[in-house]
């Protein structure tokens, strides 16, 4: 069948829940879906003018014929696409593999004993914890066990570099016991180092409770540097513990997942919490697809309904649109009630982060091609809280002139670097007076509109077509005033639900923080790559649109110079002024030259020519 014909087959589909199943020339099943109207999920795979991603496309290419499952209901739907998925494995359908090793505790052996992370056991007389699934958890693990007790990372040999040299920085700022310096005993670091051991398998829970027990003993029997050596090892737990994301509660259960993506692919990564203990990271590559939102709602069902282990909670970065039929169907096959959730504070957003971080390096390891720009727009929407990186962000300036009448520059940044063929600019047509608010409504007014005529092919915007490309991310220069006033001009347009934001300067001109309309601010100050990314935005902004105001008031100067002579309006002046270029060309015309200007007579040329020499 062709694409044509699929069309009109899938427009006949019923407006009801399904799973359908689209197969090649060669009657291979080579993708299943779900899908809460089928009529509109189908259709829009063979719609002409649809974009798609590289997969997608793919997919298309080669589909010959689909049929369809009606279920009663989403939740029918997404169980039977997950058991079609695992019987038929389709190809374009999502591949769950991820890179998965051992890695193992190294605890050598010997009167004092270090503790590191490793890849493999070696034949080193050494004893090994393990193995573990996940390199990421073993280090986590490792680097917080070390945190908790104090325990050196230095490359100095105990006994014999006792006194040599001063203690490191860690000592000095609290991280280390500083066994070095030859104070602290071989009996009281064996214990720090068990202790450490014994966090790492059981969690911090009992070892906190035997630190405390082990503390009073020792003051109780008058031994006072044992007593405060213990003490200081509980204080670093709960100092660590307060911040890290690797020991929780003993009873924790919970994964945590969260997506990235860039020109090229798609990462998911899922954190895996048991007992209380980080115990794996597991990271999923998509390739040939940009789109995070298909990942997700493809992902997560074949990732649970295909004999993973369920956890009692489950917290992710957005929820898919099929979430309620999820759950359910999570909750059936674990027997119990499973949380699917979006943290909005605390403790496990903060692993939400985490996970995300994972996936954006992945990301980057994966792809040479992945640069800095595109980790720093990643970096830019997870400040920012939105869904995808801003690939496309428009800003805008307002700089107005003595006489009250204002100009807007449009200045683009595509994939984090200046997109100058995109650059527009606009003169006030409706402003009266110095306005910045009015201003930026009419100029985003005039850019939706624009868009709209682009977009039908009314109105072509040179090569480029800049204002055919609807932008991820609006910046304008100023605060919360200006925001709402940009996001009233654009209600009721295709330009509406952009993310905007204002871009405000500190009493010294320097960029100082991002607002919404509502004046909450978001301090870029503490993230360094942000906030330089958005004060060149800002200076760039700045730049065009006052280069633009000084172009048209030199322009204006001179065409003011040449309406003072007697005969010469507005268009003669512009006439002049376009083909000469400048005033002072003007005036070094002769008169067959002057007779060159489209409207300039003869007679015309020879009054101009004998004004402008006689210094009118």
């Amino acid at each position: 069948m062709t694409k044509a014909e699929l069309y009109k087959k899938a427009c006949m589909l019923p407006l009801l829940p399904g799973v359908y199943i689209i197969r090649d020339k060669s009657d291979t099943i080579i993708y299943i879906g779900k899908a809460k109207r089928l009529k509109t999920r189908v259709s829009q795979y063979f719609r002409e003018g649809v974009p798609h991603d590289a997969k997608v496309s793919q997919m298309i290419a080669h589909a010959f014929t689909f049929d369809v499952i009606v279920c009663q209901s989403e939740f029918e739907a997404l169980v039977l696409e997950a058991s079609q998925i695992k019987a038929h494995t389709p190809k374009y359908n999502i591949l769950l593999k991820d890179d998965k090793g051992y890695s193992y505790v190294k605890v050598t052996r010997g009167a004092w004993p270090r503790i590191s992370a490793a890849l493999q056991k070696d034949d080193d007389d050494a004893d090994y914890i393990g193995p573990f699934t996940s390199s990421f958890a073993v280090r986590e693990m490792v680097e917080t066990a070390q945190d908790c007790f104090l325990l050196p990372r230095c490359n100095k040999s105990f006994p014999q570099d006792f006194g040599k040299g001063r203690p490191c920085l860690n000592a000095h700022i609290g991280k280390c016991m500083a066994v070095c310096s030859g104070k602290i005993t071989c009996a009281a670091y064996n214990d720090a180092v068990q202790g450490a051991l014994r966090m790492i398998r059981y969690g911090k829970k009992e070892i906190v409770r035997q630190l405390r027990e082990k503390m009073e003993a020792a003051s109780e029997r008058l031994d006072f540097e044992t007593a405060a050596l213990l003490r200081d090892q509980i204080m670093a737990i709960d100092r660590v513990a307060a911040g890290q994301k690797v020991v929780m509660e003993s009873d924790t259960e919970m994964d945590v997942i969260a997506l990235a993506g860039t020109t090229h692919a798609v990462c998911a990564a899922v954190l895996r919490y048991r007992d209380g203990r980080l115990t794996d990271k597991r990271e999923f590559l998509f390739r040939d697809t940009t789109d995070i939102d298909a990942v997700r709602e493809e992902f997560l069902p074949q990732y649970y309904l295909d004999g993973e282990t369920i956890p009692k909670t489950i917290a992710v970065d957005a929820l898919p649109p099929d979430a309620e039929a999820l759950n359910e169907a999570l909750n059936q096959a674990r027997g119990t009630k499973v949380e699917l959730y979006v943290p909005q504070r605390g403790d496990v957003a903060k692993l939400v982060t985490m996970a995300y971080t994972n996936a954006v390096e992945r990301l980057g390891r994966e792809s040479g091609r992945y640069t800095r720009e595109e980790k720093l727009l990643e970096e830019a929407a997870q400040v920012l809280g939105l869904k995808k990186p801003p690939r496309v962000i428009e800003s805008y300036d307002i700089s107005n002139w003595g006489d009250g009448s204002s100009v807007c520059g449009m200045v683009v940044f595509q994939d984090g670097k200046p997109h100058r063929a995109g650059y527009r600019r606009f003169k006030m047509k409706t402003v009266a007076g110095t306005d910045d608010y009015a201003s930026l409504a009419e100029t985003l007014s005039r850019r939706a509109a624009e868009y709209e005529m682009a977009r039908r092919g009314e109105k072509p915007d040179g090569p480029q077509n800049q204002f055919a490309t609807l932008p991820d991310l609006l910046l304008i220069d100023g605060g919360r005033g200006q925001v709402g006033a940009v996001r009233q001009a654009l209600r009721g347009t295709a330009l509406e639900h952009v993310p905007t934001f204002g871009m405000v300067k500190d009493d010294h001109h320097r960029t100082r923080a991002i607002v919404d309309d509502e004046g909450g601010e978001i301090a870029i100050n503490r993230h360094r790559n942000i906030f330089t990314f958005v004060t060149n935005i800002q200076d760039e902004t700045h730049r065009y649109a006052n280069d633009y105001r000084k172009r048209a008031m030199k322009k204006k100067s001179y065409a003011a110079t040449l309406t003072a002579i007697p005969g010469v309006g507005e268009k003669t002046s512009a006439a002049l002024l376009a083909h000469f270029k400048t005033v002072a060309a003007v005036k070094a015309a002769s008169i067959s030259d002057l007779e060159e200007v489209k409207g300039i007579s003869h007679a015309k040329a020879e009054m101009l020519y004998n004004a402008l020499r006689n210094g009118i």
